[in-house]
C-alpha cells in the first residue's frame, strides 16, 4: 500500500502542477457531457492522459477507470480510479476548489487514495489502516457534533428537475443545521470533512470517481460513509459523517425522500 500511495501521490501532484501552469480562461474551449452546466475542457483529458501515461508505465498489466476516457483492461487484480479534475466549473472559474483524485482498487477494496487540492497547496493522503494525513498531519473528524450545530456540505446536481428536488431538500435541511456550505467538488468536501473544516456532507448524483479517493480519507479519519437505509455510497446518494452525526442527519434526509429526481 505505501508503494501505491507514493506512486499515486506522485502522479496526482505531476498533474495539479501541469493543471496549475496551464489554468484556462473563460474563453478556454469548453465542451459538455450529460447537460449545459456539465462542463470539460481539453484539460480535463490532458490531465487523464498524463496520469493514465503514468500509471501504465510503472503498472503496465493495472486496470484503470477514468472519467473522462472510461475503462480501460488489464491483467491484474490493481485498478487505479481517477478524476483529472473534481470541480472542473471551478477550474474553469478560477476558483481553488478543485482536485486531482486518484486511488487504487485491490480485488475490489480502496487501499490507497489521494487528493490533491492544487491551487490550495493541499494534498490529502489515506492508506488503508495507516490513517488519513494532510502533508504531515493526521485528519481526524470532528465528533461529538449534534445536527443542530452541525456545519453541512451539499452538492448540486447538473439536470433541472434534480436541481429542483435538491433545492426542496437543502430548503428543509437548513432550518435544522448549523449552516450548508456548497464548495463544488466531492473529493474536497469529503477530505474537508476529514480535517474537520465541515461535520457532515451530503449529495445525490456522484460517480466513483468523485468519492473513491476522499473517501478513503474520511473513513480513515473515522467518519462513516454510506447510502440511505444501510446501503453502500453510491451516485444513488453519498452521505458522511462521525458515527453519530451521520444517523442523525441520515433520519431527516430519508424523511425528505432526497433519492427522487422529481
Amino acid at each position: 500500500m505505501t508503494d501505491f500511495l507514493r506512486l499515486a501521490e506522485d502522479i496526482a501532484r505531476e498533474a495539479g502542477d501541469m493543471l496549475l501552469a496551464k489554468r484556462p480562461t473563460m474563453s478556454e474551449e469548453v465542451a459538455t457531457k450529460s447537460s449545459p452546466t456539465d462542463v470539460v475542457t481539453a484539460l480535463d483529458t490532458a490531465s487523464e492522459e498524463l496520469i493514465r501515461e503514468r500509471i501504465l508505465a510503472a503498472r503496465p498489466r493495472d486496470r484503470i477507470l477514468g472519467e473522462e476516457g472510461g475503462e480501460e483492461p488489464g491483467e491484474s487484480d490493481v485498478r487505479w480510479i481517477v478524476d483529472p479534475i473534481d470541480g472542473t466549473v471551478n477550474f474553469l472559474y478560477g476558483l481553488p476548489e478543485w482536485a486531482v483524485s486518484i486511488a487504487v482498487e485491490v480485488n475490489g477494496q480502496v487501499v490507497a487514495g489521494v487528493v490533491n487540492v492544487p491551487a490550495r497547496g493541499e494534498v490529502y493522503t489515506a492508506a488503508l489502516g495507516s490513517g488519513a494525513w494532510l502533508g504531515d498531519v493526521r485528519l481526524r473528524c470532528n465528533t461529538g457534533v449534534p445536527l443542530a450545530q452541525a456545519l453541512v456540505s451539499t452538492g448540486f446536481g447538473y439536470s433541472v428537475a434534480r436541481r429542483a428536488v435538491q433545492g426542496e431538500v437543502v430548503a428543509a435541511v437548513l432550518p435544522k443545521v448549523r449552516d450548508i456550505r456548497r464548495g463544488g467538488s466531492c473529493a474536497i468536501d469529503i477530505c474537508s470533512l476529514a480535517a474537520g473544516r465541515v461535520d457532515a456532507y451530503y449529495e445525490r448524483g456522484v460517480n466513483y470517481w468523485d468519492f473513491a479517493a476522499a473517501g478513503l480519507v474520511a473513513t480513515e479519519s473515522g467518519a462513516r460513509l454510506g447510502g440511505l437505509r444501510g446501503r453502500p455510497v453510491s451516485p444513488d446518494f453519498a452521505l458522511c459523517a462521525a458515527p453519530g452525526l451521520f444517523g442523525e442527519l441520515h433520519d431527516v434526509l430519508v424523511s425528505l425522500d432526497p433519492e427522487r429526481d422529481a
